[in-house]
C-alpha cells in the first residue's frame, strides 16, 4: 500500500470537485492526472446508486482511496443506460454491472472488458407478489403479467428458459423500479432486488417473494468490470480500487449508523431510515458466502464456468459462448489477498 497522502482532506474536495461535473468526468482520459498527483478513476455503474454503493461511498468519505492514490467518482447509470459501452471504449476505467450475464453477453459480443471483482456472492433479484396471485415456484409465472424494467430481462428468459418457458408464455409490463403496477393491480408480479427494502415495505406483510436464486439461476450481481487495456495498463490502480473498497465495505459493517450518515450527507437525496435497513440486507450480498473467507469481491473461477455454461444451455448467447478468460480475470483479486482480507 502507498504511503498516505498529507492532503486527504484536498483528495475529497478534488473528488467532490469531479463528481460535480457530472457526466464530463467520464470523459476524463485514463492514464490522466488530477491535481496533487492522485489518479482519477470514475466507476461507471448500472443502475442508480444508493446502498449497493455503500463502501465506495464510505472508502471515498474516509480517505481509503486517497491512501491509495486515486480519487474516485461514482457515475450513476440507469434503466436505459448502456454503461458497458462506456467503458468498454475508455471512457470510464472501470464499471460495475447489476448482473453477470450483462457481462458474459457483452464479452461473447466482442467487448473488450472483463470482470475483476464482484460486489454481491449471490444474486438478489426477486420476483413479488400479492396473496390473491402469489407465484412461488417458476411454473406459477405462466400467464402473469410482469412489471419489470429492461435491465431485468435477460434474467426472467434465462428463468422461463429454465423451466421450459417463453416470453409467449407471459406478458411483460415495462416499468421502473418501484412496485406501482402490482400495487394498483396493473400487474401480477413485480421484480426487484431484496435489498430495496423501501419498496418492499409498500407491498406489505403478506407478500410472497421467489427469488431468482432459489429458482435455480444462479449468478453474480454487481460484479466490477474494466477493458482489457485498462487492466493490463493500470494494475496498480484497480488493486488500490480492491484494497480501498473492500476497506469501505468492512468500515461499514462495523458502523452502519455513521456509514449511512455518510451517504445522505453527500447524496441528501437518499432516505436515511430506508438506507439504514437496505445496508443490513446488502452486507448480508457483499460479505457473505465466498467474501466471508476470501475478503470482499472475491469470485470463483468454477462459478463464473458454471454460469457461461447455463447462459450457454439456454441459448443465451446468440454470437457464440465466450471462453472464461475472455470473461473473468482473477489477477487483481490475487494481488490484493491479503489486503482485502486483513478489511474481512
Amino acid at each position: 500500500m502507498r504511503k498516505p497522502p498529507p492532503l486527504g482532506r484536498r483528495a475529497f474536495i478534488a473528488d467532490s470537485l469531479l463528481a460535480s461535473a457530472g457526466a464530463t468526468t467520464a470523459l476524463v482520459s485514463v492514464g490522466a492526472r488530477a491535481q496533487g498527483g492522485l489518479h482519477p478513476m470514475s466507476l461507471q455503474l448500472g443502475w442508480a446508486l444508493g446502498s449497493t454503493q455503500m463502501g465506495e461511498i464510505v472508502a471515498r468519505r474516509k480517505g481509503f482511496y486517497a491512501q491509495e492514490g486515486l480519487v474516485l467518482t461514482l457515475q450513476p447509470g440507469g434503466p436505459n443506460f448502456d454503461g458497458v459501452a462506456v467503458v468498454g471504449s475508455g471512457r470510464a476505467e472501470l464499471g460495475q454491472t447489476s448482473s453477470s450475464p450483462s457481462l458474459m453477453l457483452a464479452v461473447s459480443q466482442g467487448v473488450p472488458i472483463r470482470c475483476f471483482a464482484v460486489g454481491a456472492q449471490r444474486h438478489p433479484y426477486t420476483f413479488f407478489s400479492l396473496p390473491g396471485h402469489a407465484v412461488r415456484k417458476p411454473a406459477d409465472l405462466r400467464g402473469k403479467r410482469i412489471s419489470m424494467n429492461p435491465t431485468g430481462m435477460v434474467l426472467l428468459r434465462a428463468l422461463l428458459a429454465q423451466h421450459g418457458m417463453s416470453e409467449r408464455d407471459v406478458r411483460v409490463v415495462p416499468s421502473g423500479a418501484g412496485m406501482g403496477l402490482l400495487l394498483t393491480g396493473q400487474a401480477d408480479v413485480a421484480t426487484g432486488w431484496a435489498t430495496n427494502t423501501a419498496a418492499i415495505r409498500e407491498l406489505g406483510a403478506g407478500v410472497v417473494q421467489m427469488s431468482l436464486w432459489d429458482a435455480g439461476i444462479r449468478l453474480y450481481a454487481l460484479p466490477y468490470y474494466a477493458a482489457t487495456r485498462t487492466l493490463e495498463t493500470h494494475p496498480r490502480e484497480i488493486e488500490g480500487f480492491l484494497r480501498a473498497t473492500a476497506r469501505g465495505w468492512r468500515y461499514a459493517a462495523e458502523h452502519r449508523d455513521e456509514a449511512v450518515d455518510i451517504a445522505v450527507k453527500d447524496y441528501p437525496q437518499l432516505g436515511r431510515a430506508d438506507e439504514r435497513v437496505a445496508l443490513d440486507r446488502m452486507l448480508e450480498y457483499s460479505l457473505g458466502g465466498r467474501a466471508a473467507t476470501e475478503g470482499w469481491g472475491a469470485m470463483d473461477p468454477v462459478f463464473w464456468q458454471q454460469q457461461i455454461d447455463l447462459c450457454a444451455s439456454l441459448g443465451q448467447f446468440s454470437a457464440g459462448k465466450p471462453a472464461l478468460a475472455d470473461v473473468m480475470t482473477p489477477g487483481p483479486l490475487n494481488a490484493t489477498k491479503g489486503a482485502r482480507l486483513r478489511a474481512a
